[in-house]
């Protein structure tokens, strides 16, 4: 069984996977008490299922980007329980996890989240070999420099205001995706964080640091 953990920004997730269904999963919005509330959601999830930690036989997390203190905070609570108990970690950036949502076409992709100070965290994917495949390009932009940036019919998904959704839709190359595609849900992290973990791809606790989007200073929280 294996725990996901995202805390990339305030939309919080946590999952259980077995690697044949999601035995529990459990997504909400946090007003910055990230510390409180994850470590009593893994154990609400753990008990929802009969299971305790000692159950666990790998960690998965989101990596980022997004806000400098919640990526800490969840990274700090998913290397406390590999290394308390002797367990693997696999780290998945956070915008790979809200490509997963979509089903895969023809389009090209922008993954994006709020990356705080009213900016965007945003990656550009495009479908390739049965999965969205990282064109590598991470920028940190605003909602009229995404806008401008999009030339061509492009999928846009993930945390989008309703001001920043509307003013996507005056351009006519936006395809969005629907705000329940769009939601960062984190069965699909223990998805992929399960696939690596089976290929043997885990990741060092000791010196996983979280991925922080610069545009002058860290992205905040």
């Amino acid at each position: 069984m294996l725990l996901a953990i995202d805390t990339s920004t305030r939309a919080i997730g946590v999952a259980l996977y077995d690697g044949v269904q999601v035995l529990s999963a459990e997504t909400w919005i946090s007003h910055n008490y990230h510390t409180v509330e994850l470590a009593q959601s893994v154990a609400d999830n753990l008990a929802r299922v009969g299971a305790v930690a000692g159950d666990l036989e790998a960690v998965g997390v989101a990596l980022g980007p997004g806000s400098f203190t919640g990526l800490r905070i969840g990274l700090a609570l998913a290397k406390g329980i590999v290394f308390t108990q002797g367990l693997p970690l696999v780290a998945i950036p956070t915008l790979d996890v809200v490509a997963a949502a979509q089903p895969r076409r023809a389009l090209p992709l922008a993954a994006v989240l709020q990356a705080g100070r009213g900016r965007l965290a945003v990656g550009w994917y495009e479908a390739g070999d049965g999965q969205w495949q990282s064109l590598e390009r991470l920028e940190n932009l605003t909602i009229e420099e995404l806008a401008q940036k999009i030339t061509s019919p492009t999928l846009v998904s993930g945390e989008l205001p309703k001001t920043a959704r509307e003013r996507l839709k005056e351009n006519e190359d936006v395809v969005p995706a629907s705000p329940a595609r769009a939601q960062r849900n984190p069965a699909f992290l223990a998805e992929l964080a399960w696939e690596r973990w089976q290929a043997g791809k885990t990741d060092a606790p000791a010196t996983l640091s979280p991925i922080y989007l610069h545009r002058g200073d860290p992205i905040p929280g």
